[in-house]
């Protein structure tokens, strides 16, 4: 199958370039199909300050993939956010790969991207082909947050300088999703229930949770949406893990 894109978006190229390139990426996976949620979770409207907010979602799986999800929001003019995670499906030895960019009218405010561990290391290729990589020396890097130990030692939380270093966190963003392709391609699967996919699966959940704990998302959202959906949303869309594997 072919999956397409947004389309352009009026605020950042950044976005528009991230956003163009998972499509790109995506369309390269073996057995790639969508996910159908509810209709009312992937595209979502709402109002805030009399600026429209629009929430527009894709979902999809993979071979080593349980859950592709692209998401791009915008409020108004003012605002516009690109939110991609791959969730490997716990048999495969993959990372999860995030990325995140948050856009103002006065351009790029926060960009993140890493292939985190769902394990209690990354796979040593990847960890090898990371540590080969020349990761551009950002000016302006961004302190985690206080549950950010779900995240590699590679992780890239900036504010790109300009225009130069935007191009550079994409590149970036192509080199880290290129590692996770390679090795997604490389690798057979291992049993369901072979105790290291259970603590694959252990990790990825903790990964989940730690990012709920994200209390600027939540309380977007809920000024929005309300609390209730918020919770919903952030359960059911941004970050679900499965109770069982």
């Amino acid at each position: 199958m072919l999956i397409t894109c947004f389309g352009n978006s009026p605020l950042n190229q950044l976005i528009n370039s991230v956003s163009d390139l998972i499509c790109q990426k995506t369309n390269g996976l073996r057995d790639l199909v969508v996910i159908n949620l509810n209709p009312e979770l992937i595209n979502v409207y709402g109002e805030l300050a009399g600026d429209e907010v629009f929430i527009v979602n894709k979902f999809f799986k993979a071979r080593g993939f349980r859950k592709i999800h692209l998401e791009i929001a915008q409020l108004g003019s003012s605002l516009e956010i690109l939110h991609s995670v791959f969730f490997p499906e716990p048999s495969y030895d993959l990372p999860i790969f995030g990325v995140d960019i948050v856009s103002t009218i006065d351009g790029i405010s926060a960009a993140i991207v890493d292939l985190s561990p769902v394990n209690k290391s990354l796979p040593s290729s990847i960890d090898k082909k990371l540590s080969s990589l020349d990761i551009p020396k950002f000016t302006n890097k961004r302190p985690l947050p206080n549950w950010g130990t779900i995240f590699s030692p590679y992780v890239q939380f900036i504010k790109p300088h300009d225009f130069d270093e935007s191009t550079l966190f994409f590149n970036t963003v192509d080199d880290f999703i290129n590692i996770l392709i390679s090795h997604s391609d490389s690798i057979e699967p291992n049993s369901d229930q072979s105790p290291i996919t259970i603590e694959r699966y252990k990790h990825q959940r903790n990964y989940c949770q730690q990012q709920k704990c994200n209390d600027k998302t939540r309380g977007v959202l809920s000024k929005i949406f309300g609390p209730k959906w918020a919770d919903q949303y952030i359960d059911m869309v941004l970050f679900d893990c499965p109770d069982q594997f």
